[in-house]
């Protein structure tokens, strides 16, 4: 008897704790893990909450600062997220290193509305399957502090202007310094001819140099502080800086033209949560959300078209990078080769040892 009742209570002890671990993988099953830049669109609260309340899915953030920690984590940590943000630049190396999978677009209402170029560039699409959905592209060029610089140049040129020197910011990245270098010696960023004029121009800008930038919170406090006159940076952060900072910050697409990127969102090999991730992705690409993100925050441009054009006739994203015109200065980053990407970094340290 005795043992009949030490095993019923045993048994009882084994429900109960297998119960508990069902309810824990239920609630880590609705859990939708998704890895960007940190202030990247995905984090925002108010959009979280949107979402989770349209579709049951809590989201879980993680962050990288740069594309090849984001690779090392997919890397090092199989199936710990749903979704990731990849600069289409990078999509081909992270395929080849087999840490995607190609996404079924069924049920994603809003893939139909995708700039056609965007949804199906080269560069996210292979073989009919698509292995990133295009998200948000903008340009890397250069911003200049309204308060100190009048009027705005028109040229890349600018910062090499002795007027500027001791603030100017550059960012601490090997393949975004010598791309904008291509461009102010009039070369394409994707097919670089002279790398020792590149390297002399880079040279030359050192001396004009307050320091190097990392981060948008970097970025901003040079801003504030009136340490930065004139920087390089991204479009999207730009209007952040403006929109939500109330930085006296303006963005200029010079007549040398620009860096162009598209951001995707991809889901990694072995996500333990398609459907969530599939239902993210889609709510990210929406134009409700696009427009709150634009409005609230500033964003980069949506490569949904009916997001961009319910945006209001003057904006930014609008009005400017939706011009053909503005477009065609545009020269788009591609893959880059891994002997390239070792021969710009070890140039940039070389630079970089120069200005310290």
């Amino acid at each position: 008897m005795a043992l009949n009742k030490v095993l019923r209570r045993a048994l009882t002890c084994a429900m109960v704790m297998a119960t508990a671990a069902l309810a824990s993988f239920a609630a880590h099953a609705e859990d939708v893990h998704v890895l960007n830049w940190k202030g990247y669109g995905t984090d925002e609260p108010w959009a979280l909450k949107e979402f989770e309340a349209k579709t049951g899915y809590h989201v879980v953030n993680d962050f990288f600062n740069s594309e090849q920690e984001m690779l090392t984590k997919l890397r090092t940590n199989p199936g710990a997220y749903d979704v990731v943000m990849v600069n289409s630049a990078f999509n081909q190396q992270a395929r080849e290193q087999n840490l995607l999978q190609p996404i079924d677009v069924t049920g994603m209402s809003n893939v139909a509305d995708l700039n056609p170029k965007m949804r199906h560039s080269h560069l996210l699409e292979i073989g009919g399957q698509s292995y990133g959905i295009p998200w948000a592209w903008g340009v890397t060029s250069f911003a200049v502090n309204d308060s100190k610089v009048h009027p705005v140049p028109d040229t890349i040129q600018a910062l090499w202007d002795p007027a500027y020197k001791g603030h100017v910011g550059m960012r601490d990245d090997a393949i975004e310094a010598v791309q904008f270098a291509a461009l102010a010696t009039g070369q394409s960023i994707n097919d670089i001819k002279n790398l020792d004029a590149v390297k002399e121009k880079l040279k030359a800008l050192t001396g004009q140099l307050k320091t190097f930038w990392g981060s948008e919170n970097d970025w901003n406090q040079y801003v504030a502080s009136g340490v930065f006159y004139i920087s390089t940076y991204w479009s999207g952060s730009a209007a952040r800086a403006r929109n939500k900072f109330n930085l006296p910050v303006t963005f200029v697409i010079p007549k040398e033209g620009a860096i162009g990127w598209l951001d995707s969102l991809s889901i990694p090999k072995g996500a333990h949560n398609v459907a969530g991730a599939k239902a993210f992705i889609n709510y990210m690409i929406d134009p409700g959300f696009y427009t709150q993100w634009d409005s609230r925050v500033g964003a980069p441009v949506s490569a949904n078209v009916k997001a961009v054009a319910a945006l209001p006739a003057n904006a930014f994203n609008r009005a400017v990078l939706a011009n053909p015109a503005v477009q065609s200065r545009i020269q788009f980053q591609e893959p880059i080769t891994d002997d390239k990407r070792k021969a710009y970094l070890q140039l940039w340290q070389e630079i970089k040892a120069q200005a310290d």
